[in-house]
């Protein structure tokens, strides 16, 4: 993909999804649920900031998209996508899966409410700077809601406590079109493994919480949930799932 037709899609995802003061819908968790959300933020805007650019300082940070989501687009990319069509990317980071979409001709915007990470991404791709915008998945503006053919969340899920799971699986549904598809990769656990609620972030899935906190944001599985061991040493469990309206 040239650089210009990277740009041109950068440029018109930029115009679609400026976004607006006042321009908010409404959020999705309580007062006491939302100053909770905005210490782990800080937390970790934090480590973006004091990173200085340094992706080597950031430990969640890679400079290459996830292979689980490389793999699963180079198998499924055409039952799903359609030409052009419009993908999110919740908590993008630094922009590696972002860009991955840009490449491949995709009008991609990557949100995050990390506002040094969506600086640092900026600054990474200059010429893919207008698609990073800085969201919050609890309190979308109204123009980002109903407009994407494919959400794509990987590693969001799990990096906040499990009483959050909820209403993150809410705001990435309202990101949906009519006929929109969620995927989610998150680290996974057995159905029978016990979770040690102080032991995150990150807080491994079981496929039955991640079908459940879809389910409660009107999503339904696509297929099964991959449950399957990824290619670090030693290898991490991961769950992948794709998930539609019912």
């Amino acid at each position: 993909m040239s650089q210009s037709t990277i740009e041109r899609s950068a440029s018109v995802a930029a115009r679609a999804v400026e976004v607006k003061p006042g321009a908010a819908g409404s959020s999705l968790v309580s007062p006491e649920m939302r100053q909770r959300a905005d210490e782990w933020l800080r937390k970790f805007d934090a480590i973006y900031a004091e990173a200085g650019g340094d992706v080597s300082r950031i430990p969640w940070a890679h400079r290459k998209p996830c292979p689980s989501l490389v793999r699963w687009l180079d198998a499924r990319e055409r039952e799903f996508l359609r030409p052009g069509a419009r993908v999110a990317v919740v908590g993008c980071g630094l922009g590696e899966d972002a860009a991955l979409f840009a490449e491949r001709g995709y009008e991609v915007v990557g949100l995050d409410a990390c506002g040094h990470a969506v600086e640092s991404a900026r600054r990474l791709r200059p010429r893919m700077a207008g698609s990073f915008v800085r969201a919050d998945v609890f309190d979308l503006p109204s123009n980002l809601m109903k407009r994407f053919d494919l959400v794509v969340e990987v590693h969001t899920l799990q990096a906040l406590p499990p009483e959050f799971r909820e209403p993150l699986a809410a705001g990435m549904a309202r990101l949906l079109g009519g006929r929109g598809v969620l995927i989610a990769i998150c680290r996974g656990r057995g159905e029978g493994e016990a979770m040690d609620p102080a032991g995150g972030p990150p807080w491994a899935l079981t496929a039955g919480e991640l079908s459940g906190c879809m389910a409660s944001a009107g999503l339904g599985t696509l297929g099964p949930i991959d449950d399957f061991e990824d290619e670090n040493r030693p290898p991490v469990r991961r769950l992948r799932g794709v998930f539609g309206r019912r």
